[in-house]
């Protein structure tokens, strides 16, 4: 069973979701390989930089970014496709690609905002 990790921001953002729909993500990670190369293309993106991978799972409307920890899987953040936060933070990204996502800084300090918040 893979532990799942919150950082504070995430764990927040997570309780604003209502319950039923927490569960049913959750339950999306109990499953997922332990290998996460082998994860399904169609919900979950790989996002790649300097040696750091960050995924993302599609449930919903919400997208999930979340990476490996020593201890699991660690939730940085947790979006709603259709909040204004997430409307201003993907239009000022040119999104198209996960891939242009690994390469614009903006993005990463985004991520890492739950560093230091935790």
């Amino acid at each position: 069973m893979i532990q799942i990790i919150f950082s504070d921001l995430s764990a927040a953002e997570m309780a604003a979701i209502p319950k039923l729909l927490q569960l049913e993500i959750l339950g999306e990670f109990h499953g997922l390989p332990d290998d996460l190369e082998k994860l399904d293309s169609k919900r979950f993106g790989k996002v790649s930089r300097d040696g750091r991978t960050l995924y993302r799972y599609r449930a919903g409307d919400y997208r999930i970014y979340f990476e490996p920890h020593e201890k699991g899987l660690l939730i940085r953040r947790v979006l709603s496709k259709n909040t204004i936060r997430d409307f201003l933070f993907r239009t000022s990204l040119p999104m198209a690609e996960d891939d242009q996502l690994a390469d614009n800084h903006k993005f990463w300090e985004f991520i890492e905002e739950s560093d230091s918040k935790s």
